[in-house]
């Protein structure tokens, strides 16, 4: 017989435990379980909806809404998300994922939540989104279930082995040096003025990470400011997400600065400092593959490594 329930407190080990069994791709240890689910400020734990056999675990859906703004006073309060769900193999197809996925949604419309995501949330969301070559059964899930594809994110990765910074792009940094631009490894004084760009001008996801990472101990150098004259342009930094060194972003450039290379050198700037760390690697999950910074990355060596899928469920 099977039973169902919401998180209670013990619950953690089994959780972990069945999510390698299932995401196999994606393994996760109890501490980051702790870090990114418990210990997230909108974590409730009637969201996640667990299903048991007898006493054994065998299948947990995650549903979560903002209670805490990303920035200022936002809640996106008609936006819930499902940042990941999983099944035991041996329970499959027998209506254990919809049953749990019924009541995740029944869980965000009770809150008034007009649409679910699969599973932009941030800030911590575990990927992108679905993987569909990795786990083509969750794919045809979501799909059944009603939710439809948005956009398809990528993720890259480059050996940092052998790298050199390209003659050009020191040549270019000059020049722009020469036209006012800086470009420096952040000081305290920096942090507020990066964040509230990163805020303003992009996500605030973004600026999130700033301040998270430097709380957790994100070296100052891991973080390269572009400014003109006194202003902030750009950014980037490595190391933010999780304290994870070779993970690099978030990174931005000024829309109205674009186009004068300054997101080619900051991007060097920063892999370049991560070889003097003795860093064999640079990576990070989420761009879109046919945008100027999915280019830009493609130029500079990284290959696409990911594929996933940002899926969308409109309830009434």
């Amino acid at each position: 017989m099977t039973t169902y329930r919401f998180y209670q407190s013990g619950d953690e080990k089994a959780i972990v435990e069945l999510w390698n069994k299932c995401l196999t791709k994606d393994p996760i240890n109890g501490r980051r379980f702790r870090n990114l689910v418990l210990l997230d400020a909108n974590f409730d734990p009637e969201g996640m909806r667990l299903a048991f056999a007898g006493d054994k675990l065998i299948g947990c859906v995650y549903a979560i809404r903002r209670l805490l703004p990303m920035y200022k006073t936002e809640l996106e309060q008609e936006n819930g998300w499902i940042p990941f769900f999983f099944v035991h193999p041996d329970y499959r197809a027998q209506g254990v994922g919809a049953q749990l996925m019924k009541e995740a949604v029944e869980f965000l419309s009770s809150n008034g939540r007009a649409n679910i995501f699969f599973s932009s949330y941030a800030p911590n969301y575990i990927l992108p989104g679905i993987d569909e070559e990795a786990y083509p059964a969750g794919y045809k899930f979501l799909r059944k279930q009603g939710f439809e594809k948005l956009y398809s994110p990528i993720a890259m990765d480059r050996s940092l082995v052998g790298y050199e910074y390209p003659k050009e792009v020191a040549d270019l940094k000059d020049q722009r040096i020469n036209e006012d631009f800086t470009f420096t490894k952040a000081m305290d004084g920096d942090l507020y003025e990066i964040i509230l760009f990163a805020n303003e001008v992009f996500n605030p996801d973004w600026g999130r990470a700033i301040r998270e990472g430097v709380l957790q101990g994100l070296p100052m150098e891991r973080i390269i400011v572009a400014r003109q004259g006194k202003k902030v342009v750009g950014f980037c930094l490595y190391g933010g997400y999780e304290g994870i060194p070779e993970r690099f972003g978030p990174f931005g450039v000024d829309p109205s600065q674009q186009g004068k290379g300054l997101g080619k050198i900051l991007l060097h700037e920063a892999l370049q400092s991560m070889r003097e760390e003795g860093l064999h690697g640079a990576w990070f999950l989420w761009t879109g593959e046919k945008t100027s910074a999915g280019y830009l990355y493609k130029k500079t060596g990284f290959s696409i490594t990911r594929h996933f899928h940002v899926m969308k469920k409109t309830i009434s």
